[in-house]
């Protein structure tokens, strides 16, 4: 497993985790698919699932011009199948039309097992941040 960076104070399953999202930041998503098992599932915004980084890619693609994370805190807790991590922080950067955006919240929630990423769940406001662009009261 390769990591991008150590950040101090960070558990093992946490800095996976953190690695993960600074892989599929860039956007890398076959380096972000060196922190995952074969298996994962990856539940994204809308019920939408993936088996591989790459679903999350293609979908945010259509979604922003380009989109970051300002990973702010990661909890950890130990769950009934491995590692529980949390991720939480905002979204920035910018919407298909070219206007920037920042302060978007999102919580990802990962299930950490033997050094993998098996099961991650995400949400964000970026569909309701859409519906107010559009005029729609959300």
């Amino acid at each position: 497993m390769t990591a991008t960076r150590t950040q101090p104070d960070l558990s093992e399953e946490a800095q996976i985790v953190h690695d993960y999202l600074e892989a599929s930041m860039k956007p890398d998503p076959d380096l972000a698919a060196t922190f995952v098992a074969d298996d994962v599932v990856i539940t994204f915004t809308g019920g939408r699932v993936f088996s591989h980084p790459s679903g999350p890619t293609s979908f945010n693609a259509t979604r922003y011009k380009w989109v970051k994370k300002q990973m702010d805190t990661f909890d950890v807790a130990q769950g009934d199948n491995g590692t529980v991590v949390y991720s939480v922080g905002t979204l920035y950067g910018e919407w298909p039309d070219g206007t920037l955006f920042e302060g978007n919240r999102y919580v990802d929630r990962f299930e950490v097992k033997n050094g993998k990423i098996f099961k991650m769940d995400v949400w964000n406001d970026s569909a309701e941040r859409i519906l107010i662009r559009k005029g729609i009261e959300a």
